[in-house]
């Protein structure tokens, strides 16, 4: 029986000669990331801007689809609701909920967010507890994210210079960065929510990333050591080539992976797998592209590829 093969065997595409058109449309996504995240910002969620948390018990198991009707009626900027506890709170599963609320302009406070939503959910729930989170509390969770985000792609740079050398890891820092900043640029481009996920979506990108770009590193380091007359861009070629299937197919099945939650997810994981699916075709983009051909500007790598022609020559 004869495979299904998405990518036919040993092609020859010039991923090299094509980086100018690359790099062209890779500019336009970073400036197009950059100069909405200067003029518009972050939609930032509830996450990091404050809000009200109020943590409800019902005698039965609650439908978070129902009770979320019940919360958008109210007209609140921003709800999130999730399933809470342990203890009473199985006694049945699922009937304690914590509700995250951000309060309208006109709210008075958190009182009156809580007894407004008592009114719209009516009897048969037990309001647990009613908390506010403040705004200095939220700017140090955002700040603390960012920052893990920013480390994490450092980290990560200085891992493939320990794998590798050190020009693998600028084109890794230089590749996963571009594609943490271009995701974050489409939360602001499109307005979605920024909060606690949308930091989680940053860093399974950046890891997602630099393992592509990893494969492809792996890949030109043993050809480089098996051709050693080979210039580095037929060098690079040559690997992406190879490893062209495997990029292929592990972006597509993480992407049909995603796909379902897009569409079924409801409005809490929307935010959160739209990220996903975008860094992966980003990602995807960028390991072909990017980090590979980036190493045919950095001086040392740049040097074997003359003393590789002239060795071809002679």
């Amino acid at each position: 029986m004869r495979l299904l093969k998405l990518i036919p065997d040993h092609t020859e595409i010039d991923f090299v000669g094509a980086r100018y058109f690359a790099f062209a449309i890779d500019g336009l996504l970073l400036l197009a990331a950059i100069v909405s995240l200067g003029i518009h910002g972050l939609n930032l969620g509830i996450d990091f801007t404050g809000g009200v948390k109020v943590e409800v018990k019902a005698a039965h198991a609650i439908d978070i689809g129902e009770m979320r009707k019940k919360v958008d009626t109210l007209g609140f900027p921003e709800a999130d609701l999730q399933f809470v506890g342990s203890g009473e709170c199985d006694m049945p599963v699922n009937s304690c909920m914590m509700i995250r609320i951000q309060p309208r302009a006109d709210a008075s406070g958190d009182q009156q967010v809580a007894t407004t939503l008592k009114a719209a959910l009516g009897d048969g729930y037990t309001f647990r507890s009613v908390d506010v989170v403040g705004p200095k509390v939220s700017g140090e969770l955002f700040r603390d994210g960012i920052l893990a985000a920013v480390l994490a792609v450092v980290m990560i740079s200085i891992y493939v210079t320990v794998r590798f050398e050190w020009q693998y890891g600028v084109g890794a820092l230089i590749a996963t960065g571009h594609d943490v900043l271009v995701t974050a640029g489409l939360f602001s481009l499109l307005h979605l929510d920024f909060n606690l996920d949308s930091v989680a979506a940053l860093l399974t990108l950046a890891g997602y990333s630099v393992n592509d770009t990893v494969v492809v590193f792996d890949r030109i380091r043993e050809n480089r050591r098996r051709y050693k007359r080979l210039s580095l861009r037929d060098l690079i070629n040559t690997s992406v080539n190879q490893t062209l299937t495997r990029t292929v197919l592990t972006s597509s099945a993480t992407a049909i992976t995603m796909i379902p939650v897009l569409l079924f997810g409801g409005p809490t994981l929307f935010d959160f797998s739209a990220a996903i699916l975008f860094g992966i075709v980003v990602g995807t983009f960028s390991s072909i592209y990017v980090a590979s051909a980036l190493l045919l500007y950095l001086p040392e790598v740049a040097g074997r590829e003359a003393s590789g022609r002239e060795a071809t020559t002679a």
